[in-house]
């Protein structure tokens, strides 16, 4: 195997931001690709097999790219470039780069960051119902805050709603003080810190108490008509088939929805099914309604939360095998009594 290496230039005021703190970035690639790289005078010097060297070169200029760009480069954007140069897709990072969904309230660019978020964001720009599904981390509630807030800001849309079903994890709470808003204000929470994050607390409440947003548990839109407007419904795992037939029922015309949630974290009663489940199997022929499975590789919080996604997928596919290997061993044990018994 010969060795070859190569240089990059990389312009000084974008080597701390590509490198990252103590070089931690540098270090992911140099493991990722076997290589080493050697950073002087403005200089990178990738050394290590051809094929590896092209693959490092290429995540290298993606990130000055993204740098040059006004980005931030996070430890999720140096994986998720290696992961697709293993894949052969480098040039699909910089595309999906261009799609800018809106700005947060600190001026902090919103846009996808995975081919799979990509997708999502395009499939709610086409369809009228949108099924987000996906583990956590994956920005299903994020970007679908984001694109209703642009939605509503460019007059696409009379008024955001969005609701969840007000069910506890796992726990239960018992009574909580207060009136009624206070009692299902901790269910809501997260919708609540995604709408200060783009909006702004001020924009919120002045918005909210002119009607034009909402944030309500899932049992308040019985017997309503959502019609303008940009209705998110998360954590639909939670929901019972009679309620996710309730809420598709409400939509109206000019109304987007967008509805997300992961089939792996269902806080329902033991044996009970899952309207998400059910939504699924039900609606997933017909048109203007789309479905975008996200997936572990498109998670966007710490790199650990990835990791732990994958372990527990592993897990639960393992305990799945062994399920199906137990119905077949005690199908075979009845089998042969049953022909012990009929042989006597």
């Amino acid at each position: 195997m010969s060795i070859t290496e190569s240089i990059i230039d990389i312009p000084a005021e974008h080597e701390k931001n590509v490198f990252g703190g103590f070089d931690a970035y540098v270090k992911i690639i140099e493991r990722a690709f076997n290589v080493t790289v050697i950073a002087r005078n403005n200089e990178v010097k990738i050394i290590g097999a051809e094929k590896d060297v092209t693959r490092a070169k290429s995540v290298f200029l993606q990130l000055i790219e993204l740098s040059k760009r006004g980005n931030q480069i996070t430890e999720q954007n140096v994986n998720y470039a290696i992961s697709l140069c293993f894949e052969d897709k480098e040039a699909a990072l910089l595309e999906i780069d261009k799609d800018l969904i809106c700005h947060t309230i600190n001026g902090k660019p919103i846009k996808p960051k995975t081919i799979g978020q990509k997708n999502y964001v395009d499939l709610i720009r086409k369809k009228m119902i949108v099924f987000g599904i996906g583990p956590a981390g994956t920005g299903k509630t994020y970007l679908a805050m984001a694109m209703a807030i642009t939605a509503f800001k460019n007059n696409e849309v009379n008024k955001i709603i969005l609701t969840r079903p007000a069910i506890e994890a796992g726990e239960k709470l018992g009574f909580l003080p207060g009136d009624l808003q206070s009692k299902v204000d901790p269910y809501l929470r997260p919708l609540y810190d995604a709408l200060y994050q783009i909006m702004g607390p001020e924009s919120y409440i002045k918005n909210a108490e002119k009607g034009l947003i909402e944030v309500a548990p899932l049992a308040y839109m019985r017997g309503r008509t959502l019609e303008n407007a940009f209705i998110i419904l998360d954590e639909a795992q939670n929901t019972t088939p009679a309620q996710m037939k309730m809420f598709l029922t409400r939509i109206g015309f000019g109304s987007k929805v967008v509805i997300t949630g992961d089939l792996t974290q269902k806080d329902l009663p033991s044996g009970s099914k899952s309207g998400l489940e059910v939504a699924i199997k039900v609606l997933s022929k017909i048109d203007d309604i789309g479905f975008s499975y996200l997936t572990s590789l498109d998670v966007v919080r710490h790199p650990l939360v990835q990791r732990i996604v994958k372990a527990y997928d592993s897990y639960e596919e393992k305990l799945k095998q062994q399920a199906v290997k137990a119905r077949l061993e005690n199908k075979k044990k009845l089998s042969l009594k049953f022909k012990s018994e009929k042989i006597r």
